[in-house]
């Protein structure tokens, strides 16, 4: 089941920065990079970044979570993870069907992740989105955007 999640509550943005830190750790581990920002994350920071989360929830167990903000027609995902235990279960999958079946009056999808994180870049590409650019953050990371069209 996926829900809308108040980030403002202390408990669930624990429960999601529980999961953000293991899903980021494998991250960091498949593109050799251990400074990710969100790794760097706190509490206080998802409470006050302005996004809109989601959670995916199973047995009552929060398995994954994707984050959004809206912009002029534009949907921004900020935040697409899965506790590395549930991975290859199709939750990234739902999450991101419930984000292009829900947000109404959108007319694409943005996104970015690590270039060299080979399983994100394949999921973008598999649901329709195509390359737009490579950002060089420093020597030893890159960042590659993607855009969905939904009109």
């Amino acid at each position: 089941m996926i829900v809308r999640m108040d980030i403002t509550n202390s408990r669930i943005a624990e429960e999601v920065l529980a999961i953000q830190l293991e899903s980021y750790k494998v991250e960091a581990d498949l593109i050799g990079y251990d400074q990710l920002p969100p790794l760097m994350d706190s509490v206080k920071r998802l409470q006050t970044c302005g996004e809109t989360f989601f959670g995916f929830y199973l047995n009552e167990e929060l398995n994954g979570v994707i984050s959004i903000k809206v912009h002029h027609n534009v949907i921004d995902i900020h935040r697409l993870m899965v506790h590395p235990q549930h991975l290859k279960k199709g939750i990234a999958q739902e999450l991101l069907g419930f984000i292009e079946n829900n947000v109404k009056h959108s007319e694409s999808i943005i996104v970015s992740t690590g270039s060299l994180n080979t399983p994100a870049i394949n999921f973008y590409l598999k649901n329709g989105f195509s390359k737009t650019g490579v950002i060089e953050m420093n020597e030893n990371l890159s960042i590659t955007s993607f855009e969905k069209k939904l009109k």
